[in-house]
């Protein structure tokens, strides 16, 4: 067998985020960081995830236990493979718990990895849905499905999750509408802006998911409207109109900051910022650490300030392709 080697981006959500999970829009952009995996015959299963090895021999041992290896041995047994006998590396340049996607690039990868050595193939939307069933019923993290989607897709993209505000399993529910702004877009002015604090996206998300489905009219009217501006940011990021495109941001983020989705040192970071000249500035993925981004069409002033702000990492968005899987000299996506 022929060493399998894939590969997934990291996403930063331009605006629109968090209403992928309440049947909104994003527009969201992949990173040129990404997360890879690579497996190959061995003796007995052996697992490395970055510097860490584990060898996972009992049923028990496919248990979560809240570790770096919960991922592979949930793709593992959600594949019916725990009795192979194979290595399975996984490594990733995305900044680990950021809100940038990394979590869902890395069962992106193992999964479309080990279901190429089985022989299995999906169309891109089909297997979209299966990465976030894998994530939210496997993993247990209260998630949407903007992640999923861009793991497969890639790019940059305008993407409509109407419909799919309560669709946890494949049969129930209905694919996203996903259209490509890549080739429009020549000119990506954002910075984003890690905090160096890693968090989980389900606690940051569980508790105004709560509200939600309480019926709490502030979320739901919260949502509806950042919604609208994600749709209102597909035009003014196609016209360019850059002081409209960050008003649009900066409202995304008042009304996730007043719901409590953001964190003190996400609101320090995006009011340097701001301060720096910035058209807009909110949370690039879920709050209470992870990263932020800014659009900044004079960029070298709002670094600076993000630096001296305590930002730990500096990254940008880049349009870059979705989940590659490559065996010997084919490659699939």
């Amino acid at each position: 067998m022929p060493v399998i080697r894939a590969s997934a981006p990291g996403r930063c959500g331009i605006i629109g985020n968090p209403t992928d999970g309440y049947g909104g829009t994003v527009l969201s952009c992949t990173l040129a960081e990404r997360t890879y995996a690579e497996i190959h015959p061995h003796d007995h299963l052996h697992l490395v995830m970055g510097d860490q090895e584990d060898v996972p021999g009992s049923s028990d041992d496919f248990q979560p236990k809240g570790d770096y290896f919960d991922i592979p041995k949930l793709v593992l047994k959600h594949l019916g493979m725990t009795a192979e006998k194979l290595e399975i590396r996984c490594w990733s340049d995305i900044p680990l718990a950021s809100g940038l996607g990394g979590s869902t690039a890395a069962i992106a990868v193992l999964f479309g990895a080990l279901a190429c050595y089985k022989g299995e193939m999906y169309h891109p939307y089909l297997l979209a849905e299966k990465l976030h069933e894998i994530e939210q019923t496997l993993l247990n993290i209260r998630c949407g499905f903007q992640d999923h989607y861009m793991m497969v897709f890639g790019g940059l993209n305008y993407m409509d999750f109407r419909k799919k505000e309560d669709c946890n399993f494949i049969d129930r529910g209905v694919y996203a509408t996903i259209e490509s702004l890549t080739s429009y877009v020549t000119e990506l002015p954002f910075v984003l802006a890690h905090t160096g604090m890693k968090h989980h996206s389900g606690d940051v998300h569980k508790p105004i998911r709560e509200r939600w489905l309480n019926g709490d009219w502030e979320v739901i009217d919260g949502y509806e409207r950042i919604s609208q501006y994600a749709r209102l940011g597909k035009k003014s990021l196609l016209d360019k109109d850059w002081d409209e495109l960050g008003r649009l941001m900066n409202l995304n983020h008042e009304i996730q900051r007043d719901l409590g989705g953001s964190g003190e040192f996400n609101d320090r970071l995006i009011k340097a910022a701001l301060d720096a000249g910035a058209e807009g500035a909110k949370l690039a993925g879920a709050g209470k650490g992870g990263t932020i981004i800014a659009l900044a069409t004079d960029p070298a002033p709002v670094i600076s300030a993000l630096k001296k702000a305590g930002a730990a990492r500096i990254i940008y968005p880049k349009p870059s392709p979705g989940l590659c899987v490559e065996s010997g000299n084919k490659e699939n996506r």
